[in-house]
């Protein structure tokens, strides 16, 4: 388990999110006994690129006598992935502005934690207080606040 350097105090909220799914927490506990309770729960379908893509990969001539290269088939889970990361970015500005939070930790799993990071409007980024690279979407409330909690 990796070192955590951040604390989570009572009011802190906790962003666990994968490209599909996304809970919201709020702690209202303390550090050492955090308490997280659902503020909200955003949810996309995503299914694997080969069952949302329907066509086989384009291709394109080159220059040269009957030459022709495929094209790279698009990513449609990865797109669908970034998407769900801008949603989630608005979602946290809002609340944001809204001052519903004053401190936040971002748990997702890398590539996500990536995109998220790049829609992040600053008044979020400046909340932030810790980031976690990991998916923790299917773990129970119990042992999200355990993993969270240590360090």
């Amino acid at each position: 388990m990796q070192d955590m350097d951040f604390k989570l105090d009572h009011k802190a909220w906790v962003l666990v999110a994968d490209g599909e799914k996304a809970l919201f927490f709020v702690n209202r506990g303390s550090r050492t006994r955090p308490d997280f309770h659902v503020v909200r729960e955003m949810e996309q379908d995503n299914p694997p690129t080969r069952e949302q893509g329907t066509d086989a990969p384009g291709r394109m001539s080159d220059p040269g006598p009957n030459q022709r290269s495929a094209m790279e088939q698009t990513d449609w889970h990865r797109l669908a992935e970034e998407r769900f990361a801008k949603d989630a970015a608005e979602l946290l500005y809002k609340y944001a502005h809204q001052n519903r939070f004053t401190e936040i930790v971002l748990c997702a799993a890398p590539r996500v934690l990536g995109e998220l990071r790049k829609e992040l409007h600053q008044e979020v980024s400046d909340r932030v207080i810790g980031e976690v690279p990991k998916t923790l979407t299917n773990h129970p409330v119990e042992q999200i606040e355990k993993i969270l909690s240590a360090g």
